[in-house]
This record gives C-alpha cells, sequence and structure tokens, in this order.
C-alpha cells in the first residue's frame, strides 16, 4: 500500500489523482492533503478520503478548518505553511508525493521531498524551470524518482527506453493546443479578456495555467523542463502545434523513427502511469474512439503570435537566473492580468523588459536552493515595481 501526499489537492491535478486513487484502493491510500485558498473544498475531500493530515496556508485557515469539521468526525492533524508542506514532504509515513501547488510557491516542498529521498510525481513545472540543475542534482544524490505529470513530458517518458535520454535520441517533440487564440489575428490579442484567455478548447485547469497556455508561456516552461527532466540540450527540443491536443508528444530516433503517446486529453491517463509506475493501472478513462478521429493537424508555432515561448527559449539558453526572472516575473504578471489591471499582450512585453533589463543585472550563479529563492523574490517585487510604474 502506498502513501499518498497530494499537495494542490484541490486543483485539477488534485481532483484526476483522487479519482486513480479511488478506483485503487487496495494499492493506495490518501496521507495527506492541502490547498490554498479553498478550505470548503478540502474538508469536503477529507471527509471522504480520510488523511492522516492535512496543509492549510495560515492560522486563519485552521480555524476555518476546525469550524466547519464536523464534531462527530475525528479530525485529520493539521499542518501550517510552507513549512507544514515541507515536514510533509519529509515524513517517513509518505512514500509518494504529488508536486501540484501552482507555481514557485510548490517548490520548497518538491525540494524537501526530493531531498527525503521520496517518490515524486511532478505537475510544478517551476520546480525544475527555476532550479533546474539544482533539483536534479539532489534527486540524484538522494536517490528520489521523479516521475513526470505534466501530459507532454509523461508523453516523453513512455516513448524514451526506460523514461531516459540516450544516443540513440535524435530530439524530443513537445505538441501544444494552442489554446484559445491559435488563429486570433494578433492584432486583437491586446483587447482579450482574463474570460476568454481562461476558456482552453481541450484542457480544464486552473486560471494560471489557463492564461500561461493562452500565451503559450506555459509550453515554453515546459521546454525547460523537458531540458532538465531528460538532462537533453534545448536544440535538442522542438514545439509543434497540434490543436486536437491527441498526440501529447513524440520522440524522433536517429534512424528517423517516431514514437508517440496519444489518447485522450484527460489527465487521469498520465496520472496513473506515473501512480503505477513500472506497472501500468487503470485509469478510469473512457477508451479512445478512433473512429472521431477524423484528422491530426500541426504547424510551426508563431512567435509573433506567441512571443512568450520565444523569450521561454531565449532564457533556457542564457541562464538558470534568467529562467528564474522568466518566471517569477510571468507569475506577477499573470495576477496582474486576472485582475484587469493591464493588457494580455502587457504579460509578455513585461517579461522581456525583465529579462532585458533585471536578469542581466544578477552576478554570480545561483549555487543553492536559497539563491533561487532570493533572485525570484527580487524578481516579483521589481516586476511589482515596473507594472506599478507604467499602468
Amino acid at each position: 500500500m502506498q502513501n499518498i501526499a497530494i499537495f494542490g489537492a484541490t486543483g485539477s491535478i488534485g481532483d484526476s489523482t483522487l479519482d486513480v486513487i479511488h478506483k485503487h484502493a487496495d494499492r493506495f491510500s490518501v496521507y495527506a492533503l492541502s490547498a490554498h485558498s479553498r478550505i470548503r473544498k478540502l474538508l469536503e475531500l477529507s471527509l471522504v478520503h480520510h488523511p492522516k493530515v492535512v496543509i492549510v496556508p495560515d492560522d486563519v485557515a485552521e480555524k476555518t478548518f476546525r469550524q466547519l469539521w464536523p464534531s462527530e468526525v475525528s479530525m485529520p492533524e493539521i499542518r501550517i505553511g510552507s513549512e507544514g508542506l515541507c515536514a510533509t514532504a519529509r515524513d517517513p509515513e509518505a512514500d509518494t508525493v504529488v508536486a501540484a501547488i501552482v507555481g514557485t510557491a510548490g517548490l520548497p516542498s518538491a525540494f524537501a521531498a526530493a531531498q527525503a529521498g521520496k517518490r515524486i510525481l511532478l505537475a510544478n513545472k517551476e520546480a525544475l524551470v527555476a532550479a533546474g540543475s539544482l533539483f536534479m542534482e539532489t534527486v540524484r544524490k538522494n536517490n528520489a524518482t521523479l516521475l513526470p505529470l505534466d501530459s507532454e513530458h509523461n508523453a516523453i517518458f513512455q516513448c524514451l527506453p526506460n523514461g531516459k535520454y540516450n544516443a540513440q535520441v535524435k530530439r524530443l517533440i513537445l505538441t501544444a493546443s494552442g489554446g484559445p487564440f491559435r488563429n486570433i489575428d494578433p492584432a486583437g490579442l491586446s483587447a482579450v479578456t482574463p474570460e476568454q484567455a481562461c476558456k482552453h478548447p481541450n484542457w480544464s485547469m486552473g486560471r494560471k495555467i489557463s492564461i500561461d497556455s493562452a500565451t503559450m508561456l506555459n509550453k515554453g516552461l515546459e521546454v525547460i523542463e523537458a531540458k532538465w527532466m531528460f538532462d537533453v540540450d534545448a536544440s535538442r527540443i522542438d514545439v509543434l502545434v497540434h490543436p486536437e491536443s491527441t498526440i501529447h508528444s513524440l520522440v524522433e530516433y536517429i534512424d528517423g523513427s517516431l514514437l508517440a503517446q496519444l489518447g485522450n486529453p484527460d489527465m487521469r491517463i498520465p496520472i496513473s502511469y506515473a501512480l503505477g509506475y513500472p506497472d501500468r493501472i487503470e485509469s478510469n478513462t473512457e477508451s479512445f474512439d478512433f473512429s472521431r478521429l477524423l484528422q491530426l493537424n500541426f504547424e510551426l508555432p508563431d512567435y509573433q503570435r506567441f512571443p512568450c515561448l520565444r523569450l521561454a527559449f531565449d532564457a533556457l539558453k542564457s541562464s538558470q537566473a534568467d529562467c528564474v526572472v522568466l518566471n517569477a516575473s510571468n507569475e506577477v504578471a499573470v495576477d496582474y492580468f486576472l485582475k484587469n489591471k493591464i493588457k494580455f499582450t502587457d504579460i509578455a512585453v513585461t517579461i522581456e523588459k525583465m529579462l532585458d533589463g533585471f536578469a542581466g543585472t544578477v552576478k554570480g550563479a545561483l549555487c543553492h536552493i536559497d539563491d533561487v529563492f532570493e533572485l525570484d523574490a527580487m524578481a516579483r517585487s521589481h516586476t511589482s515595481e515596473l507594472l506599478n510604474a507604467t499602468h
């Protein structure tokens, strides 16, 4: 029986993970669940899945959870904040950590799980985007197991021999749906609203990730993530826009063969693969209906329409510090856009200004995880100052 800790349990990844776990109650047990703002949902999930531990963001959330909890039911242990998450990641009773907290906020607990040698199911891109070399070094040093949950990286993992990049592989090809604005005139992008940007054509995701998909910054983060996860040079990673989201990614070999993983756009498929690995287990999803597969379309990404993707490639080729600034400035800019403080197109403009200006002032290598946190905080502060001064 595997004891599973799910960080970010109230999001879409958490929902899908819990659905797979429920299907395989003889194999998996929910040990811990965390939430940031959706405390009522955390309580509902806890009453269904009976975790031993819940993690909430602060004392106010803890008080709310206690007040809502039914008196006749035994209450789980409540831990608080980043310290509570990291303590749970290191907890000997937790065998597997599902790292699904959005943004850099998920980095400390993912890093703690790596230090503790845990089996990590990684949906938090920022652990590798902001601290790729440090995170992978920690995984290797502590004999942790890292399995990707993102559909694209999970697809590549399945198509590589034993999930490892080797000399027989020519390149990795990440597919992207193109989001809701794939066919819109770029001149009209400045007028799109947060509600329009959050309407992804194929996937059900949280608001922040939906915006990242609309700008294709999300795909840029995945390129950076793939570089570190599979230990491959950025020149061997390509992106193809594939609007059907049927082929989730491909691996090209030196003999010209292409291996692709395809299936319904349902996160329970990669999650079930990672949970059961090296076995395959039922995902609780519908079988793929080939009679509905009328065509598969592919096109190269348009960098005029999606400048954030170009900026991500530029940051990856530049330095780890640039990747930290890319991610931090994007998170701040997306938050401003969701609050209707800036235009959609201002997200890319803001990131580029931060990379051209602030990132160039960063001195020295990021040798420790604390260096990453410090630079991340500085980049966020500078991005806020920039946006407040110009809007």
